[in-house]
């Protein structure tokens, strides 16, 4: 008994196709990272300059302001991260931490955890398109 298996060729076009779709994935990855890399600087710098909001929100966490200290200098190292090639699957999974800590952070104190949730998400999807370059970091055994 014989089965006819039909393949279909590769064409010129299918690989246009890839071509395409790749480099619209490659736009919106930046795209996405330069965006997030704008409001991370913004909203260290609010951390850092003690914008009134930042210092109250920080004033109900109740560790102290060092903390928010802290928080603004990894949202620009972060940020700084995202639009640094060779740096932006790390600075992607560090403000994924930084997010995760936001969401349980706003939580426990009864405020909203959509902002820093969404950011979770987009800083997430930033690491997952970005996974190559974070493999490459771990040493093969």
């Amino acid at each position: 008994m014989t089965t006819n298996v039909t393949t279909r060729p590769t064409t010129g076009s299918t690989t246009l196709h890839h071509v395409a779709l790749r480099r619209c994935g490659l736009i919106a990855r930046w795209a996405l990272q330069v965006v997030l890399a704008a409001q991370f600087a913004s909203g260290g710098v609010l951390k850092l300059t003690g914008d009134a909001q930042m210092v109250d929100l920080f004033a109900e966490i109740g560790v102290g302001q060092w903390l928010r200290y802290l928080v603004g200098v990894c949202e620009l190292a972060g940020a700084a991260g995202l639009l640094i090639p060779r740096l932006a699957a790390l600075g992607a999974l560090g403000l994924t931490g930084l997010m995760a800590g936001a969401v349980v952070t706003n939580v426990l104190i009864g405020a909203n955890p959509a902002l820093p949730a969404a950011f979770l998400l987009a800083a997430g999807v930033v690491v997952y398109g970005r996974r190559a370059h974070l493999r490459r970091l771990v040493p093969a055994r």
